[in-house]
Formats: C-alpha cells, structure tokens, sequence
C-alpha cells in the first residue's frame, strides 16, 4: 500500500504553514498533458507549503509519487520534482498567478509537457477546450529554457535527493 493522504484538519492548526492564499497546504488537483496520451491525466495531490518549501504526495495514472520542491512567494515561481515510487522522476517548473499552478514537466529535453494543478475545491479557473499545443504555457522571463538554471529561483534540480530530510 502506498502513502495514505493526511486529512486537511492535519494541517489547520499549524502557524509555520504558508499563509499566502495562493499557496494552501491541503489536498490540491490537477492534470498534465503528455505527448502520445489523449487529452489531460488527472492528479490528486496533498501539498504542504511552508517557508518556500513544498513537499507532497499523490497519484496519477502513471502510480503514486511523492513531492519535493520550492516555491516563491513574491514571485510565484515554483520548481519541484515528482517522484513516482520505485520508478522515475519528474521536474516541474511553473508559476502560481493566483488561479493555480501552470507550467511545463520534464522527463529529458525531448520529453515535456503542460500542466495546471490547483487547490481543491476552487475550480480549475479554464475552460475545458483546451489541446495540448495550447495548454503549455509560455514562462517568459522565468527561466523555462532550463530546468537546472539559477534564472527560475534561488535553487536548481540538481543531481541531490530532494526527497532526504
């Protein structure tokens, strides 16, 4: 059996948490687009986001993963990268503009694709007509060329575990 999601009431009576509305621990949903796959793979995910940390858990079609990231509260940008369990990683990079997260996940350079992930409950914020061309948003000015480059954020996915303590 894989991790078991924490209920939201884990959560409510912790001060350290992110505060800002944008960025609420608690279950989140979502999907990614993925070349050779038809139309969005949904995601449930329970994120935690404290002091411009974010770490996880969920599961897709692909199996459960956990999380392991950052997150910019000025800004918005956020990078982490989702390990599915006992198989690969994932790097994400994207940005929060207030109606969720939206960005570009990575395997290997010729391996990518959109996503949009969002706080459970507040809707997805986009119309349901959207195509896989259209769904990788553009990160302009955030470091999108690399996933590794300091330009997205004070840290970069490196070769470390993310996932240690």
């Amino acid at each position: 059996m894989g991790p078991q999601m924490p209920s939201p009431t884990d959560h409510e009576s912790d001060p350290t948490l992110e505060q800002d509305d944008r960025f609420p621990s608690g279950p989140w949903e979502g999907y990614f687009l993925q070349p050779g796959l038809s139309g969005r793979q949904t995601m449930e995910l329970f994120l935690t986001f404290r002091e411009g940390k974010m770490r996880g858990e969920g599961r897709d079609i692909v199996g459960e993963f956990l999380i392991s990231g950052s997150y910019e509260r000025d800004s918005g940008n956020c990078w982490w990268s989702k390990r599915y369990l006992g198989r690969h990683d994932v790097s994400y990079l994207g940005y929060n503009e207030g109606r969720g997260i939206w960005g570009v996940w990575e395997i290997t350079p010729t391996f990518k694709g959109g996503f949009h992930i969002w706080p459970l409950g507040h809707g997805s914020g986009e119309s349901q007509d959207v195509s896989e061309e259209e769904d990788i948003p553009s990160l302009v000015g955030v470091g999108a060329d690399s996933f590794g480059s300091d330009s997205f954020g004070s840290e970069t996915l490196d070769d470390s575990d993310p996932f240690s303590n």
